[in-house]
């Protein structure tokens, strides 16, 4: 089982779609990974030699900002926001839809299940 970005890659399925596991790589990028790396993206992740596991993971430190790094960067740029006090800042303080989506209805996933009225009588 390949390790790469501290990330242990299924060895079942192929290297294109096991390198997505690593947090901040898609589909898109995987792919460029693959061809500078110059590996065959229809093979399996447990196929990959020792040579090629350690050209993709060279590839993905030296060119790439992924996993612990991006998140903590992706939290820094959320915080940044809230700090101005921006629109979107305020939005991610009240835990609130941030990109302009309707809260009226709907939103639930982000403000969380409903809180039923108290003493609401007919």
């Amino acid at each position: 089982m390949p390790r790469i970005a501290g990330v242990d890659l299924p060895k079942d399925k192929r290297v294109e779609v096991a390198l997505t596991y690593v947090y901040g790589i898609g589909r898109p990028l995987s792919q460029k990974i693959l061809n500078e790396a110059g590996v065959d993206w229809n093979k399996r992740a447990g196929e990959l030699t020792e040579s090629e596991v350690v050209k993709i993971r060279g590839i993905i430190e030296n060119t790439y900002t992924v996993e612990g790094e991006l998140r903590r960067e992706m939290a820094m740029n959320i915080k940044g926001l809230m700090d101005l006090g921006s629109y979107r800042g305020l939005r991610h303080r009240r835990s609130l839809p941030v990109r302009g989506q309707r809260t009226h209805t709907n939103a639930r996933t982000r403000k969380g299940p409903r809180r039923g009225v108290v003493g609401k009588k007919k």
